[in-house]
């Protein structure tokens, strides 16, 4: 759990990236699908590489570095999927973005039950994890919703997870102490 904590700072900057991203998706509602597909998939090759980094870092002192790993793996091929297919159509950026909010969200959910112990407010964890997962579902069940309802789910989303990470980052920090 140690080395988890040592990297607090990887959690908190991936927090800080769902931020800018939630900003960026809050100012600019109605941008093209196209830029929307780039700017969320520069976030999330950005965030899946913080992620893997993360996971390998702590690979040989904790058992669980694979759900980092897993993480930080869909979110760069979802990443890569998202640059390089920037005319993709909504109906797919929909349940590409639904497909990785669930698989965030249930590892986001094992994190918080692994911390438990180690950490004070992983309801906080959990609470994001079941919103990634609440998201990702109703993408699911309605997906041909507007581009712009789109980017504002994505940002509101994205701001709370981000919100969330950055909390995490600063109590890892602490235990690290």
């Amino acid at each position: 759990m140690h080395q988890l904590a040592k990297y607090w700072w990887l959690v908190a900057l991936r927090g800080v990236l769902a931020v800018l991203f939630a900003i960026l998706a809050f100012l600019w509602p109605a941008i093209t699908l196209s830029i929307l597909v780039i700017f969320l998939g520069a976030y999330l090759f950005v965030d899946g590489i913080f992620t893997l980094v993360h996971g390998f870092r702590i690979m040989k002192t904790d058992s669980h570095w694979w759900a980092l790993v897993l993480e930080g793996l869909v979110s760069v091929v979802a990443g890569l999927i998202a640059l390089f297919s920037p005319g993709i159509t909504a109906l797919f950026l929909v349940v590409l973005v639904a497909i990785w909010s669930l698989v965030t969200g249930i590892l986001e959910i094992i994190l918080a039950i692994r911390l438990r112990k180690e950490i004070t407010n992983e309801w906080m964890l959990i609470l994001a994890g079941v919103l990634s997962i609440v998201f990702g579902i109703i993408l699911l069940a309605q997906p041909l919703t507007g581009v712009v309802v789109i980017s504002w789910w994505l940002a509101f989303y994205a701001l709370f997870f981000g919100i969330f990470l950055i909390s995490v980052g600063f109590r890892l920090k602490k235990l690290a102490r």
